[in-house]
């Protein structure tokens, strides 16, 4: 899939857009924007009520198992467009093909049943069938597919591949800012791993523009922000913002991936996993194969310290 240069049309009618992920961190940036175009949002979670996304208007929300077909297919029905946020970021083998590989499978077959040719999928930087990780792999399985049944079923297919995104209400910057409230020294892995952040309302209205120009149709985009930071960087930022700056303390590799295990075993959410501590073999930065957000009519990507303003390097 290659990107497109040209202008935007802007022009939309209202439409009924099923976002699944909606009730997450980028999915309520996604229901937001379409909210305020006067769309239709349908959002299925598996536990209601859904108060982030709840309160935007035109948007309901109903209790589903995507993961289920007969769900699925009853969900996509009546839909003019489908956008697919679903993700993981942890997992093993067979959590992460449930979700980036058969999960976009069904999406495909339930619109092709449903007459539903419209499909925003959101992938990831340096998805790749030979990458180093089982996120990685899995989500280029997922992009395969739906090319797949794009070529067979004349799906409308638009692929996105963001960077590491980053708002006011991430799991990223505040993620790093709450831990240096509490340890005096931070022990990383993979600190010197590249990411080129996105902010969260660009992706939000990439999606948009996507559904609203049918020029972005078979076509794929790569979302980044205007710098590149290495991880360590980024931690570092994330200490100035929350005002506990802390040093950083980089790990060998080895060390890196006994921390990296040490956190899955831990008790409550995972933080760090084996398989993000592989993702960080390659740089998760534009790769240039692909047209960027400004193909999608967003010039100016947000930088990171207009967000976070105390976390400019």
């Amino acid at each position: 899939m290659t990107g497109y240069s040209g202008p935007m049309n802007t022009h939309s009618t209202q439409q009924r857009v099923l976002v699944l992920g909606g009730s997450g961190f980028v999915g309520r940036h996604v229901c937001e924007a379409l909210s305020r175009l006067g769309w239709r949002i349908t959002v299925p979670t598996r536990r209601l009520p859904a108060r982030s996304v709840q309160m935007f208007p035109g948007v309901s929300v109903v209790q589903a198992n995507v993961h289920e077909p007969r769900e699925l297919n009853a969900l996509v029905r009546g839909h003019d467009a489908v956008v697919n946020l679903v993700a993981i970021l942890h997992g093993n083998e067979d959590t992460f093909e449930r979700v980036h590989v058969t999960l976009p499978t069904l999406i495909a077959k339930a619109c092709q049943a449903a007459k539903v040719r419209r499909l925003v999928h959101i992938s990831a930087l340096g998805a790749d069938i030979q990458g180093p990780s089982m996120y990685l792999r899995s989500k280029a399985r997922g992009e395969l597919a739906l090319m797949s049944a794009a070529e067979k079923s004349g799906l409308q297919l638009t692929l996105l591949r963001p960077s590491v995104i980053f708002g006011e209400d991430d799991q990223f910057i505040n993620l790093f800012a709450r831990l240096q409230h509490i340890f005096p020294v931070m022990p990383l892995a993979g600190s010197h791993a590249r990411f080129q952040p996105v902010w969260v309302q660009d992706v939000a209205s990439a999606v948009v523009r996507c559904l609203q120009d049918a020029r972005t149709i078979g076509q794929g985009y790569e979302a980044c922000g205007p710098e590149v930071f290495t991880l360590a960087e980024l931690v570092q930022c994330a200490g100035r913002w929350a005002g506990h700056p802390r040093p950083v303390l980089p790990l060998p590799y080895a060390a890196g991936w006994l921390q990296a295990l040490l956190m899955e075993l831990a008790p409550g959410p995972t933080l760090m996993s084996r398989d993000n501590l592989a993702s960080m073999q390659v740089d998760n930065v534009a790769s240039g194969r692909l047209d960027g957000l400004e193909a999608l009519g967003i010039p100016q990507p947000r930088a990171l310290a207009s967000v976070f303003p105390s976390g400019a390097p």
